[in-house]
């Protein structure tokens, strides 16, 4: 067996050792990359790397819009614009089989445009959307896993932070990447839509339809 592929079983090994034991996976795989470092080079080329990749790597002004995208996801969260969409969408589609459900997806999609993470927007709405799904009767395991692959649309909406780790890694332009993956996005929006749909029609005790709303419950609805 290659050298090369000794090495990386002996780290694996390592790294799921660390992990079992508990410690912070983070910090079990810089360990890991530092001793497999050390072991292929020397020592002082390690502390070389350390010194300077760091530097330049979180000094990338292009990276800095990561934090900017993710500081706006959560100041959205704190000021109820996910409760706020939840709402808006369900005025919209609530009354169609499965349409509560449509309503995460709809504005998760929507919400995953202000954040650019999925991480962001499956925690966000499953805080601001579960008890009202469960507050209908909504089956527990569908909700869950209506909110996590509404979650899933962070990657593929713009603004994307993988998108834009992936446009820095690979030297690409990042408003066509941008551009490239709006459509995509919504066409799977769609499709999620429609799945839920599909399988509410077939089995409607899945989601119940929600409570009629009123004209001036949807105007406030989308105020």
């Amino acid at each position: 067996m290659a050298p090369e592929f000794i090495i990386a079983g002996w780290g694996f090994a390592i790294l799921l050792l660390l992990i079992v034991l508990r410690a912070p996976i983070a910090l079990a795989m810089m360990l890991v990359g530092a001793l497999g470092y050390v072991h292929i080079l020397d020592w002082p080329a390690l502390l070389n790397y350390l010194k300077s990749t760091p530097y330049h790597l979180f000094a990338n002004y292009t990276l800095s819009v990561i934090p900017l995208f993710i500081l706006m996801g959560a100041l959205a969260e704190r000021g109820g614009l996910a409760r706020e969409l939840f709402a808006a969408c369900n005025a919209l589609v609530g009354r169609r089989p499965g349409g509560i459900l449509m309503s995460v997806i709809g504005a998760s999609s929507a919400f995953s445009a202000i954040s650019g993470s999925s991480v962001a927007t499956t925690a966000t709405f499953g805080r601001a959307a579960l008890p009202e799904l469960l507050r209908y009767r909504t089956d527990p395991g569908l909700a869950t896993a209506t909110i996590a692959i509404g979650g899933t649309l962070g990657i593929l909406i713009p603004p994307s932070v993988i998108l834009v780790i992936y446009a820095i890694t690979t030297e690409q332009n990042i408003a066509k990447l941008f551009i490239a993956s709006l459509i995509p996005g919504l066409l799977a929006t769609a499709l999620y839509m429609l799945a839920v749909w599909l399988l509410v029609r077939k089995r409607p005790h899945l989601a119940p339809p929600c409570d009629p709303m009123s004209a001036a419950e949807r105007a406030r609805a989308f105020r």
